[in-house]
C-alpha cells in the first residue's frame, strides 16, 4: 500500500474530561512523537489503529510499525515537499480516520502546530477531506487533499489547487529526522475554540490523564466513534491509547452499524473499553 514500507491489512467488509494533565515521570517520553518512538521500541508488530468505515465496509489495521511508517512518509512530505516550518499552523479539515491520525502525529513530529478544524484562512497549510475542499481553498499556503477512499486510493481527478496525498506520499522516505529537534515546550496543538497552543509536553500529559480516566493500561483495546474535532476525540482515537501502550478501534459512521453488529465487533476485536 505504501511503496517501500509495510502494508496495512485491509478487509472490505463516555467522553474523557479535558483535564490539564498530569506531570511526566522522569525518563518518560516528553513529546507525542516520543510516545510513538517508545511504542516502536516496545512491540512494533502489535496493532495500534484498527479502522472501520461503516458507510463503505472498509477495515484497515495498522501495527505500530506500519503506522510509524505512514507518519514518517507524511512528515517527510510536510518538511521536504510542502516546506513546512516549525511553528507553522496546519489546519486539519478531516473526520476521524486512520489517515487523520497519521497527519496529527506527522505534524507533531515536524514541529508544526496542528489545528483540527482550524480556520484555513489563518493557517499556513491545510489538509482537507473531499467534503471540505471549498472551505480549504481559503488557505493561501500549501493545500493537500485526501480522498479518504478504501485502500488509501487517490482522487479519480485531482482537485484543482491541491496536492493529492495518495499520489505524493508513496515516494517519501521511510525514516524521518526533523531538521531541528522538536522541543517539549514548543507549541504543538490548538484545540477548537482555543487561542493558546498546547505544548508537546502538555499534549503528552493530557494523553496520560485521559488514558487513566478511560481505564486504559498496556494491551487495552479502546473502541471510539468520536470525531476528531476536540480533545476527547483526539485522545480516544489516538493519543490516550498511544500513551498507555494500548490500541484503538476507530470507527467512522458508527451510527450506521446496528447494535447487534456493534456487539459482534467488540467481541471480535477484543474491545475492553468504549466511548
Amino acid at each position: 500500500m505504501i511503496a517501500g514500507g509495510s502494508l496495512t491489512r485491509v478487509t472490505p467488509t463516555a467522553n474523557t474530561p479535558s483535564t490539564p494533565g498530569t506531570p511526566l515521570t522522569p525518563g518518560s517520553p516528553a513529546t507525542p512523537a516520543g510516545l510513538l518512538d517508545a511504542a516502536l521500541r516496545g512491540d512494533p508488530g502489535r496493532p495500534l489503529v484498527t479502522f472501520y468505515d461503516d458507510a463503505t465496509g472498509e477495515r484497515v489495521e495498522l501495527s505500530v510499525a506500519t503506522f510509524a511508517n505512514w507518519v514518517a512518509k507524511t512528515a517527510n512530505l510536510l518538511q521536504d515537499e510542502l516546506n513546512a516550518q516549525p511553528g507553522d499552523r496546519l489546519a486539519l479539515l478531516l473526520p476521524a480516520h486512520w489517515q487523520t491520525a497519521v497527519w496529527v502525529l506527522a505534524g507533531f513530529a515536524t514541529g508544526v502546530v496542528v489545528a483540527p478544524g482550524g480556520d484555513p484562512a489563518a493557517a499556513d497549510l491545510v489538509v482537507s477531506g473531499p467534503d471540505t475542499l471549498d472551505a480549504a481553498l481559503a488557505c493561501r499556503g500549501e493545500r493537500v487533499a485526501l480522498a479518504l477512499r478504501p485502500l488509501g486510493g487517490r482522487f479519480p481527478q485531482p482537485p484543482a489547487g491541491f496536492v493529492d496525498y495518495a499520489v505524493e506520499v508513496p515516494g517519501q522516505g521511510d525514516r524521518f529526522v526533523p531538521y531541528a529537534p522538536v522541543a517539549p515546550d514548543a507549541p504543538a496543538l490548538v484545540l477548537p475554540g482555543g487561542d493558546t497552543p498546547l505544548t508537546g509536553a502538555e499534549v503528552v500529559a493530557r494523553a496520560r490523564a485521559s488514558a487513566a480516566a478511560l481505564g486504559l493500561d498496556r494491551g487495552a483495546r479502546l473502541l471510539s466513534g468520536l470525531p476528531f474535532d476536540g480533545w476527547d476525540g483526539l485522545a480516544a482515537g489516538l493519543l490516550a491509547p498511544l500513551a498507555a501502550d494500548a490500541s484503538v478501534v476507530l470507527c467512522r459512521h458508527l451510527d450506521q452499524l446496528p447494535a447487534e453488529r456493534l456487539a459482534q465487533r467488540k467481541d471480535a476485536e477484543r474491545v475492553t473499553a468504549s466511548v
